[in-house]
């Protein structure tokens, strides 16, 4: 090969040479992204669940301090930042009987808020929350149908009462008019008979007389 020749290629292989070596301090070798190990979504859904019900547990275990304390929590968590999981959890607690704030109607509410926007839940929430949804309905129509029940009995007692008292009224006043009745008729006896009486003493002087 000519020395041109040589010269040349010597001269093209140590440009290429620095160029490689600027792109390389331009542009280092990166680390490789560290692999995130994927997501269990079940252990997950079996955590989150078993919180809630930890929480319920503890609410219908616990003393009356501790009732008030995991109601007034939840309540504060809701109203200080209301996402969807404190809004369920307060949902939970105001839906679950034997503690001084439990209030079906607000607990069904929350609720139907909740359901109203499911995409905002987790699956395990909103099974959780459409199952108490469906248990708090059930409660409160049960609630309305002894209620109309009790009003229809008293109802019923009132009506009752108040027959007996126009029947015990309408006896009275029956009693009322026969001993009336019966006042006139001894009445009458007494006439007849002081009649009677003045006839038998009128003929009995009459015969005296006579004699």
């Amino acid at each position: 090969m000519p020395p041109r020749v040589v010269r040349v290629v010597l001269a093209a292989l140590l440009g290429a040479a620095a160029l490689t070596g600027c792109t390389g301090a331009l542009h280092p070798h990166e680390p490789e992204a560290e692999i995130v190990p994927p997501v269990d979504r079940a252990a997950t859904s079996a955590a989150l669940l078993a919180s809630y019900l930890e929480v319920l547990q503890r609410l219908v275990q616990g003393p009356p301090a501790e009732q008030a304390e995991i109601l007034a929590s939840a309540q504060r968590d809701d109203a200080v930042a209301p996402t969807p999981s404190h809004q369920l959890r307060y949902a939970l607690v105001l839906a679950t009987p034997g503690h001084a704030g439990f209030d079906l109607a607000h607990a069904q509410q929350l609720l139907r808020e909740l359901l109203a926007a499911p995409e905002a839940l987790l699956p395990v929430e909103r099974a959780l929350a459409l199952v108490t949804l469906r248990t708090v309905d059930r409660q409160i129509q049960l609630g309305s149908e002894n209620q109309r029940l009790q009003a229809e009995i008293e109802r019923s007692d009132r009506e009752r009462t108040n027959s007996e008292e126009r029947r015990l009224a309408a006896e009275a006043e029956e009693n009322a008019r026969l001993r009336k009745e019966l006042e006139e008729a001894h009445a009458k006896l007494d006439a007849i008979a002081n009649i009677e009486r003045s006839l038998n003493k009128r003929k009995t002087g009459t015969e005296g007389q006579t004699k």
